[in-house]
Parts: C-alpha cells; sequence; structure tokens
C-alpha cells in the first residue's frame, strides 16, 4: 500500500512539474519579443521562474494536494489550487520588486499565471473524474460500520448512498437497543461485539454516531486504534446552524469551534448577482428551446402556454409562479376530487400519475422543463435560483410552526431536497433538508447545489 501511494505521489508530483514547465514556456512562445537578449536577462528569468516553480510546488504539496482526498469536492480541490497559484505568484511577484528585475514583461507574467491556474486545475479535475469513474466501480472500495442506529446513524447511511464516488459500503450498524433491519442495514450486533464485526465483516472504517456517549466513544476509539482500523466520529450537534466546524488546540487539548450564524440577507448582492447573470444567460441561451416548448403546448391542448399559481414567498408574502402549463385545462377544477390519492406526506398534493398531465406535460415535468419560466421569477426579485421550493398558498397555510422558518428566505427554482430526492422524498426529510439550508446557507453551497442539479434532472427521477 505504501508502495502504491508513493507511486501515485510521484506520478502527480511528475504532472505538476511538466504542466508549470509548459505554463512557464508558452507565454514566451506567442511573445517573443519579451525574452532577454542578453546572458544575465536570460539568467534574471530562468532563475525567477525557477524559484516560481519551487514556491508553488511547496504550496501544492503543504496544501495536501499529492493525492486524492476521495471527501474533496471538484470545487474545493479548485479552490485549493487557486490559492496556491496566488499565493506563489504573490510571492515571486514580491522577489521581482525587491530585486528591481524591470526587464520582466507583466503581460508574459500574468500569461503564466493564468495558465498555471487553469492546467493545474483542470488536470486535477480530469483526474478526480477519472479516480470517481474507478471507485463506482469497485476500485479500492471499502467497508464502514456505524456505531448508532438511531436517526443519526440513518441519515448518515443514506448521504453514504448518496455519494457512490466515495467508495464506502456501509456494512451494517451497531447498536444496544435495536435489532433486526433499519433503512435497508443490517444490525450486526451490540457495541461490545465491535472488535469480532470488524474481523467478521471485514472494517476498513468505523463511524460513530453518538459522541454523546463519551466512554463508550472513547473504548470505540481505543479498540478501533488497537485492530488498525481509522474512526470518524460525527460531530456531537452536527444538526445545529453552523457554517463552518473548525478543529484548534490548546497546548494538547483539542477544541471544536461551531462558527455559528447570526443570520444572513437573502438579498445579498453576491446572491443576487448570481441570480440575475445566471438566469438572464440561461434564458438568453434557451430561448429557442422555451419558443418550441411553447409551440408544442398549445399544439397538443388547448389553453394557455404558462400556469401561473399563486405561491408563499419569503416571510409568506404571496406572488405569481410561472410555469409552463403541462396539466390539460382548468385543471385545478379537478383537484379536490383526486385530493384522496395523493401520494405524498403532509399538505403536499402530489401524484405520481397525474390523470390530468398532457403527453407533453409528462414529458416536461420529467426533465424540470415546466420549471424554465421560473427564470423570470428570478429576474423579478420573487424568488432565487437556490432555496426550499415555494408551495401553493393553500398549502403553505398547512404546514406546522416548526417548518415555518424555511419562509425565511427567497424560495428557489432548485434547493437541497431536489437534489436529495425531488418528489420520492418523505415530507418530514423534505422540511429538515428546507430548513438545514436556510440555516447554513453560504453562495458555496448554493454553487454545489447548482451543480448537484445538473445530473438531477438529467437523470429525471422523483420529478412528477
Amino acid at each position: 500500500m505504501f508502495r502504491i501511494k508513493s507511486r501515485i505521489h510521484f506520478i502527480y508530483f511528475s504532472v505538476d512539474i511538466a504542466l508549470i514547465i509548459i505554463s512557464f514556456y508558452w507565454p514566451f512562445k506567442f511573445n517573443p519579443d519579451s525574452v532577454p537578449h542578453y546572458t544575465s536577462g536570460i539568467r534574471s528569468y530562468l532563475s525567477i521562474y525557477f524559484f516560481w516553480g519551487v514556491v508553488l510546488l511547496f504550496f501544492l504539496h503543504n496544501a495536501v494536494l499529492y493525492y486524492t482526498d476521495r471527501y474533496l469536492s471538484i470545487l474545493s480541490e479548485s479552490l485549493k489550487v487557486a490559492k496556491c497559484v496566488l499565493f506563489s505568484t504573490i510571492l515571486t511577484a514580491l522577489i521581482i520588486f525587491v530585486l528591481k528585475i524591470d526587464i520582466f514583461s507583466r503581460t508574459v507574467f500574468a500569461e503564466s499565471a493564468i495558465s498555471l491556474l487553469l492546467s493545474l486545475s483542470v488536470w486535477r479535475t480530469i483526474k478526480r473524474i477519472y479516480v470517481r469513474y474507478l471507485i463506482q466501480r469497485g476500485y479500492a472500495n471499502y467497508n464502514v460500520l456505524i456505531v448508532g442506529a438511531g436517526g443519526v446513524g440513518l441519515t448518515l447511511a443514506e448521504e453514504i448512498k448518496t455519494f457512490p464516488y466515495l467508495g464506502i459500503r456501509t456494512a451494517g450498524f451497531l447498536d444496544d437497543t435495536k435489532t433486526g433491519e433499519i433503512g435497508g442495514i443490517k444490525i450486526l450486533g451490540r457495541i461490545n461485539d465491535i472488535e469480532q464485526i470488524v474481523n467478521k465483516y471485514f472494517i476498513d472504517e468505523i463511524y460513530i454516531t453518538i459522541p454523546s456517549e463519551r466512554k463508550i466513544a472513547a473504548e470505540i476509539i481505543q479498540k478501533g486504534t488497537k485492530l488498525g482500523r481509522s474512526v470518524r466520529i460525527v460531530a456531537e450537534y452536527f444538526s445545529l446552524p453552523y457554517r463552518q466546524v473548525k478543529l484548534n488546540y490548546i497546548g494538547v487539548i483539542p477544541l471544536m469551534t461551531y462558527f455559528e450564524k447570526s443570520g444572513h440577507d437573502t438579498d445579498s448582492v453576491t446572491k443576487r448577482l448570481l441570480d440575475m447573470v445566471v438566469s438572464s444567460l440561461i434564458l438568453i441561451l434557451l430561448s429557442p428551446l422555451l419558443v418550441i416548448v411553447g409551440f408544442l403546448i398549445k399544439l397538443e391542448s388547448s389553453g394557455p402556454v404558462f400556469y401561473v399559481s399563486k405561491r408563499s414567498g419569503r416571510k409568506g408574502i404571496i406572488f405569481d409562479l410561472y410555469k409552463f402549463r403541462s396539466m390539460i385545462r382548468n385543471a385545478d377544477s379537478f383537484k379536490e376530487t383526486l385530493k384522496d390519492k395523493s401520494e405524498v406526506e403532509g399538505p403536499i398534493f402530489k401524484i405520481r400519475n397525474d390523470p390530468r398531465l398532457t403527453k407533453m406535460g409528462k414529458f416536461l415535468r420529467k426533465y424540470s422543463i415546466d420549471e424554465l419560466p421560473q427564470l423570470i421569477n428570478v429576474l423579478k426579485g420573487d424568488m432565487s435560483l437556490v432555496g426550499p421550493r415555494p408551495f401553493p398558498v393553500e398549502e403553505s397555510n398547512k404546514i406546522e410552526n416548526k417548518h415555518i422558518p424555511r419562509l425565511n428566505i427567497k424560495p428557489g427554482i432548485t434547493g437541497l431536497a431536489q437534489v436529495k430526492g425531488r418528489s420520492d422524498l418523505k415530507f418530514t426529510n423534505w422540511m429538515r433538508w428546507d430548513i438545514w439550508y436556510v440555516e447554513n446557507w453560504s453562495l458555496g453551497l448554493d454553487i454545489r447545489i447548482l451543480l448537484w442539479t445538473i445530473p438531477a434532472v438529467i437523470e429525471g427521477k422523483g420529478a412528477y
């Protein structure tokens, strides 16, 4: 195993060196006049670039970018690379300034920095996609044992299933109060049986989901260490609103710090700017498709192209939500006769095979094309690209008080509930994800949800 890791480290390191050399060379290729024609000038250039390359490699190594951390997202890895390039570039620019090397071309320097950022990020993205492809097909997979079959343990098991590219297989639970199966996963025994279970089921890692039981958790950590298995612990207050958890030390005592949010402004400049730019671009790029969809809707059935519905927005403000019409004309007048056939728990009305849907409407809903007119709602400011889905007014009025916080933020075209299962998601889980989003909002989270939405829409699962 050590040999394999060393080999991978060497390959990553070699690829980086090659890309750094190419990134330094190609700006001169297109700017030949910037190369000095005397020996001392060439030496200065080579010295600066050698220094820049060494510093960059040091930063990349220090950022632990010479092996593939399967828990790291593509975006997070690219941001790490960007920081390394930025810091090394600033340090190199400072050296050029201090040494007063005035022969250095600013254009070439800037092009080199941009080339470094693009090449080092792109190759790592390709590498991560390939590694995920291998992992999903069984390469370097490992078995985990979850200690605690309560709500946290079950949620963890569900999240593991959501991300198959992590290569994690839940072998089972350990629990002192439950037996049988939970969520399709077996309870393999009691917590005291951990040593036998770890050996019997070839467990690679142990996940503790009962951190409040500190004595038991300490014993599991000791046994896991003795058995040579990694042990991970779910943060004790993981359900509380926080944006980031950081581990600090006072002497030898580790302290887990929770950065709680004091609240956020959903109309913040960055979020609103992202909404306006992205929604405008999509509307412009997809305008031919929108025209074709409108024509096909009119061709199949009489009635308007758009369906306008009263929805509850932020702070309960009512607005008109736009969708492509996917049902027969006056479909709302038949809703009362179908209410007893709803397939979703709670106050929400949903039928998998709604008889009011048109043939075109079924297709539009499967791939969420009927939602595209809501980009107009985003431009108007009624909605955001990301947020809890807005319910019809009569359904929103029926939700429990504990779910009302979901209205503290603008509703969105997509959200955590939509990427976690869409209409197949249980209502309680739907509300849990909505409220978690409201309490933990960040621009980075919005970007991740938008990226997760693409495969969810293409798959078309849970949309009806």
